[in-house]
């Protein structure tokens, strides 16, 4: 499909969607630790409250990837979800008892389930295998161009009129989504190329999928799942937990604090995005992969170790390394797994929702430690469990072809 200037109009609006998502796929992100925690919320409470919302939008994350796969009003899909997740969170600042901020997370989770594996169909509909790692750290930079932004706004606002005026411009970033969405043109969406099937194949046999089962026995992409399932369970709870003991134990601004974090995180993974997309380009998704893995240990020991509101600088800026090089190696490594199957949002739904778990057990686990022990025994512990999906990568890649080959960048040459 060529590059012509409504298309390119059309790559435009797909970078500022990106930018406003970010904020609203989220919903009210850090910000909800520390507002829960404000009103006398104890740390387990609110990992509890975490917990459920992530695992009702694991449970959903699979059958919407399957969605977007078969529909071609992916960017409905889109709008859906942010309308509903504005609304989950609006209902916090209303009522704000235990059932209703529990109810209110799973339904926002549960919207935001769709919003990856439709995204992710859309552009690789738009751009193609062959160019999507570079348009995949595109996408990156400006959702972290987008949080940053969000957060420095959310800051400002926290600081002079408290917490809930962040759901103020979360609301005003998801009208902006909105907009994003009806300037992408449909015609420019190849809806077979979309789902992973080729670009040659045309008609109604384009979308002929092949059969589903393979996908949920396919060794190479539960791997992939599975390491993703250790890294976020360390992962997910170590930065909440580590504003939250900054909270705790240094009187520290809550909303300002937690705005600078952003920012400062933000701000490296834009940067971690680009440079990531271009070695994927050159040298496949394995590189980044790898180093993903490793900046999470040396996260939690650092702030384990550095008992001081200033441990949050590097913990950042390895937490920005981490999320920029996964944001374009995961899905690459999905879209190179899966190719030809016509079944790739789908099968990027499932490795999410693998991750899914570990991120959904990281806060109730996080939690009691944070709550039982200490907060450094709990970033230590958080600390080990990315080591064991590590060990784990390592040694199937040594016996698994078909991984080595989408580490590579490299089309897989087996029946999916």
């Amino acid at each position: 499909m060529p590059d012509t200037p409504s298309k390119q109009k059309s790559l435009i609006f797909l970078s500022l969607l990106c930018f406003s998502l970010a904020d609203v796929r989220d919903g009210l992100g850090p910000f909800l630790g520390v507002y829960l925690q404000s009103l006398g919320w104890m740390p387990d409470e609110i990992g509890f409250v975490m917990t459920a919302g992530g695992l009702a939008g694991l449970v959903c994350t699979t059958p919407l990837g399957a969605l977007a796969d078969h529909t071609r009003y992916k960017r409905g899909l889109i709008a859906t979800s942010v309308l509903l997740i504005v609304v989950a969170c609006g209902m916090i600042f209303s009522w704000n008892g235990a059932a209703a901020v529990t109810f209110s997370k799973i339904l926002s989770c549960t919207a935001a389930a769709a919003i990856m594996p439709a995204l992710t169909g859309i552009t690789l509909g738009m751009v193609g295998q062959r160019a999507l790692p570079t348009r995949l750290g595109t996408n990156e930079a400006w959702s972290h161009a987008g949080n940053a932004v969000t957060a420095i706004l959310g800051g400002v606002i926290g600081y002079t009129s408290g917490i809930p005026g962040v759901f103020f411009v979360m609301a005003l970033m998801g009208g902006m989504a909105l907009f994003c969405l009806w300037g992408i043109a449909p015609r420019h969406i190849d809806y077979a190329v979309a789902r992973g099937l080729n670009p040659d194949s045309i008609g109604h046999a384009a979308l002929k999928s092949k059969k589903l089962y393979p996908l949920f026995t396919d060794k190479s992409l539960l791997v992939v799942g599975r390491t993703l399932f250790f890294f976020h369970l360390g992962n997910a709870a170590l930065l909440p937990l580590l504003r939250q003991s900054a909270v705790a134990r240094f009187e520290v601004n809550a909303a300002a604090y937690t705005a600078g974090t952003v920012v400062l995180a933000q701000t490296t993974m834009i940067l971690t995005a680009l440079w990531g997309a271009h070695i994927a380009q050159k040298k496949g998704y394995g590189p980044l992969f790898y180093m993903a893995l490793l900046a999470l240990p040396l996260r939690g020991c650092i702030a384990g170790l550095w008992n001081s509101p200033w441990s949050i600088i590097p913990v950042q800026l390895l937490d920005g390394v981490g999320a920029g090089l996964l944001g374009v190696a995961t899905p690459g490594i999905v879209a190179r797994l899966l190719q030809g199957g016509g079944h790739i949002n789908m099968g990027l739904g499932f490795v999410l929702t693998i991750q899914g778990v570990g991120a959904s057990f990281s806060n109730a686990y996080g939690g009691l430690f944070a709550h039982h022990a200490s907060y450094s025994a709990t970033f230590f512990a958080l600390a080990a469990a990315p080591c064991a999906g590590l060990a784990l990568f390592t040694i199937a890649a040594l016996f698994l072809p078909a991984l080595r080959h989408a580490l590579k960048g490299e089309p897989v040459s087996r029946v999916q």
